[in-house]
């Protein structure tokens, strides 16, 4: 895996609980972490709110100066050139289509200087709605690059259907996956476990739900 891990995709495919588990994972293992919040448009579901199940873990956090308040406005202070240059992983949770991406995009020049270092992540969710085609996710994987100014290197299959997720839910969405693999040519690097029970798919990656709902916030 590459040092910096770009993380982007459609609202609701669960891109922040995605950079929560990897980061977990890397730490697990030994790895120093560091996670970026650049999810300057929304104010839920943004890796800021994680800032103590991070700590647990000994993952350094980057969030927007104003993250957790009132406030959102787009204010990064993480040193993008020390975090390449350092030990360790740079995982950057990006906000949701386009706006996301022109966030990501006032960055792009930087981010650019690092390419081999890089690794940009499109998140998909077979059951998430206006991406339940392979064809409707690549445009929105499009709109997202042409904004950011930065082409995806790979993909993550993270579809479910929240706590209707079955071991036959993710299973069945590995077809749509690697239909979204062919049609653009990039590899498939997970498939997201967040259920229990045995399931069968390529590149599992298990993980834990840490995204609270709506009404828990």
């Amino acid at each position: 895996m590459k040092k910096i891990v770009i993380v982007t995709g459609h609202y609701g495919s669960g891109k922040t609980n995605f950079s929560a588990n990897l980061a977990i994972k890397l730490a697990s293992e030994g790895k120093k972490v560091t996670v970026a919040d650049l999810d300057l448009v929304n104010p839920y579901f943004r890796s800021a709110d994680f800032a103590e199940l991070f700590k647990q873990h000994d993952i350094e956090l980057a969030a927007p100066m104003y993250a957790n308040t009132n406030l959102d406005i787009p204010a990064i202070s993480f040193d993008l050139e020390r975090i390449a240059e350092a030990e360790g992983y740079l995982i950057v949770d990006v906000g949701g289509d386009d706006a996301g991406a022109t966030a990501l995009g006032r960055y792009a020049d930087r981010f650019n200087t690092y390419l081999d270092k890089i690794e940009m992540v499109y998140v998909v969710n077979m059951y998430r709605y206006l991406t339940e085609r392979p064809e409707d996710a690549i445009e929105f994987m499009k709109d997202i690059q042409y904004t950011s100014h930065m082409k995806h290197t790979v993909l993550v299959n993270n579809s479910n259907l929240g706590d209707e997720t079955t071991p036959k839910v993710i299973e069945d969405s590995v077809g749509y996956a690697e239909k979204i693999s062919e049609m653009t040519g990039l590899p498939l690097m997970y498939t997201v476990v967040s259920c229990k029970g045995g399931v069968n798919v390529p590149n599992p990656l298990k993980a834990d739900v840490y995204v609270r709902k709506l009404w828990e916030i």
